[in-house]
């Protein structure tokens, strides 16, 4: 189907954040998210709406003029967006094209050379109950820039970024991010560091000087973690929690009072229980705000 834009921005050729609409609210949350994201970023937006194949190999036997209202609901579905957009950031160049094909599918595709991706929790044609939409889950992960999933979008701003971390190299590429995002929003960056308790044998008492070393040394990773990127973003302030216990809890809850929860993904291969850890399906499907999702560079696993 032919590209319906209003501006000379084009993929590939301006820095640009891509966002999937399909006129659903989840899709307009994510929308509104993704504008006031490009505004921060200084770029453009790309809203892309993808008309699944049903759409255009309908029979030439339907009734006259369906073919022509299923192409004008689609031009609509990108011309409220682009409203919304506008709406939400005045300043920003706007592009919005119409594709044809599976909606993950396109968009793994309009975001190789993207910023940023946002994607809805769940669009039209999920199920009611389901916390997180299949093209959702089909995108987190799955490419190289960063894939931000806009649910329970807070009504006013925090000032709070929450991110996980483990200690170990691939948490560079969340940390990154999410210094980043703080600065570029003159947010509070809470960072998580938690670890989990070896198992102890009967008479667990007589280890605890060695909980006490195992809780010295969990800081100590923390605080060597983090102090190359508090040294490189002095203007962000951090909040540093050291804990015990499951990450995904620790994190869900640390998300309560966030703006946004940074994690990482595993990005080992193109199944959805290999691309996405324990953790990060996790706080993608309980966490109380949005969830970005961060890949390392050149697909090493990021685990937040």
């Amino acid at each position: 189907m032919a590209a319906h834009a209003d501006s000379t921005t084009h993929a590939g050729t301006t820095a640009h954040v891509v966002v999937g609409a399909d006129g659903s609210p989840a899709s307009t949350a994510a929308v509104a998210w993704a504008a006031e994201d490009a505004a921060r970023r200084g770029c453009a937006l790309r809203i892309v709406h993808v008309c699944e194949p049903w759409t255009l190999d309908i029979p030439l036997d339907t009734p006259p003029g369906f073919r022509d209202s299923v192409g004008e609901h689609c031009r609509e579905v990108a011309d409220v967006a682009q409203d919304v957009a506008r709406g939400v950031a005045p300043g920003i160049e706007v592009d919005a094209v119409l594709e044809s094909g599976r909606v993950a599918e396109v968009l793994r595709r309009e975001a190789e050379d993207a910023e940023q991706v946002v994607v809805g929790s769940r669009g039209l044609g999920g199920f009611t109950g389901l916390v997180l939409g299949s093209v959702s889950l089909a995108v987190a992960g799955h490419v190289a820039a960063p894939v931000v999933v806009a649910r329970n979008v807070p009504e006013e701003v925090r000032g709070r970024i929450v991110v996980g971390f483990d200690g170990s190299e691939h948490s560079a590429a969340a940390l990154a991010y999410a210094f980043a995002e703080a600065g570029r929003r003159g947010a509070r960056l809470h960072a998580v560091h938690s670890w989990h308790m070896p198992v102890l044998g009967p008479g667990a008492t007589a280890y605890t000087p060695l909980v006490e070393d195992l809780f010295a040394a969990e800081r100590q990773v923390a605080e060597e973690t983090l102090l190359p990127w508090q040294e490189k973003y002095p203007q962000v302030e951090v909040e540093r929690t050291v804990v015990c216990g499951h990450p995904v809890l620790t994190l869900c809850d640390a998300s309560e009072g966030a703006d946004l929860v940074v994690v990482g993904s595993r990005g080992l291969g193109t199944l959805g229980s290999a691309v996405l850890g324990s953790v990060s399906h996790g706080v993608l499907h309980h966490a109380h705000c949005p969830v970005a999702v961060v890949r390392a560079r050149g697909g090493s696993a990021v685990e937040g």
